[in-house]
């Protein structure tokens, strides 16, 4: 006798469909019906959702286009251009270097995307969305730099499935290849090493303003590039002595960036992988920006142990980190960065209870979030070294 068939249902061997299964699978049912949808895009009550998610459905379809439309505006720096006031057509043609037709083609792409907008005298000016690029140029500079996602998210199926082949992100970002750590030289490390700059840059100001720093003796920031988020500790905090924990040629840009800043009296840069080797001892506070989710967990933990035994006793950690999960900022978490980390090859995007387990498991306590301005590019978790038996 052959064994009975399992419905596409069933939740899991031998259970049978709850209530909830059973109305999901009605539902999923009757919204796929295209005569369904063809009445509910003309019923009163229901006219507005199905044109929403008729809107909805067609970003995601060509959701590449309007990146790309945003792409073309900054490699042709048209956001500047339209910085000193309206211009009309024939004037950002010479501009843009860009033929009449081709250049109205491009202005009313990102009119509709309300990143420039069209006067009823036929001039373009410049709209907020385009107006903030200017005042964010460490976004342009990731807008730019995209062009490497594009290129390996060419086949998002042969991604996933591990068949891709080296990426272009991977090969960017050679620190997270492990057997490349250590052999990093300078020309290895400087197009990274500026991108990472500005993208802390962007932030730097909201983590300083959610937790100011003038409680704590030294900061030590781990993984810090070429020192743009203590370089922003240093204005905010002027009797702070700063250490900076880097690849050794990092650490080396990081030192010039001190000298040049006029803080090398009180900055210093240190070399080594915070993967490899123990972390310097003396500051009472380590910061990780934007650090942990380009690694994967052990990697993880081999760091928040480190910097667990590098902080004395009450010493405090600052996790500054974009989360899953964020409320309002769901597909930055999971669609932007679950890829963008698949394509470079290492790390994920964790929810604020997965980083919280990770901090406790290394020893941390006193684990809290502290709000910032724009949680959807960074939140922050502060905690603290407690030993067990000074809290007897």
């Amino acid at each position: 006798m052959p064994p009975p068939a399992q419905t596409a249902r069933t939740p899991g061997a031998g259970s049978p469909p709850t209530w909830r299964d059973r109305w999901r699978a009605f539902r999923t049912r009757t919204v796929a019906n295209p005569a369904f949808q063809r009445w509910a895009a003309g019923f009163p009550l229901t006219r507005r959702i199905a044109r929403r998610n008729t809107r909805a459905l067609f970003d995601l379809c060509a959701g590449f286009t309007y990146s790309q439309t945003l792409f073309a505006c900054v490699r042709l720096d048209l956001f500047r251009i339209l910085v000193g006031g309206p211009l009309a057509l024939d004037a950002l043609c010479g501009r843009l270097s860009l033929a009449p037709e081709r250049a109205l083609r491009l202005l009313k792409a990102a009119a509709s995307l309300e990143l420039v907008s069209a006067l009823p005298d036929g001039r373009f000016a410049l709209a907020d969305l385009g107006a903030a690029l200017i005042g964010n140029p460490s976004v342009a500079a990731m807008i730019e730099h995209h062009a490497l996602l594009y290129d390996d998210l060419r086949d998002p199926v042969a991604l996933l499935r591990g068949e891709a082949g080296p990426t272009r992100l991977a090969g960017y970002w050679p620190y997270a290849d492990a057997t490349q750590r250590e052999s990093l030289g300078p020309e290895s490390v400087g197009a990274y090493s500026g991108l990472m700059a500005a993208s802390q840059a962007l932030i730097a100001q909201d983590i300083l303003d959610a937790y100011p720093l003038r409680r704590h003796r030294r900061l030590m920031d781990v993984g810090g590039g070429e020192g743009a988020f203590l370089a922003a500790a240093a204005a905010r905090t002027p009797n702070l002595a700063l250490t900076l924990f880097d690849l050794p040629a990092v650490a080396a840009r990081a030192e010039r960036r001190f000298r040049d800043d006029g803080i090398g009296h009180r900055a210093e840069a240190r070399g080594g992988s915070f993967l490899d080797d123990a972390l310097p001892l003396g500051a009472d506070a380590i910061s990780l920006v934007r650090v942990v989710h380009d690694h994967d967990d052990a990697a993880v933990q081999t760091l928040l142990r480190s910097a667990h035994a590098a902080l004395p006793e009450g010493g405090t950690l600052i996790l500054a980190e974009p989360m899953a999960g964020t409320p309002g900022a769901e597909p930055i978490g999971d669609a932007y960065f679950g890829l963008y980390l698949l394509a470079m090859g290492s790390g994920r995007c964790r929810t604020l209870d997965e980083l919280s387990t990770l901090l406790v498991e290394a020893g941390f306590t006193g684990i809290r979030e502290v709000p910032t301005r724009r949680p959807l590019l960074t939140r922050l978790i502060v905690s603290h070294r407690f030993d067990a038996q000074s809290c007897k």
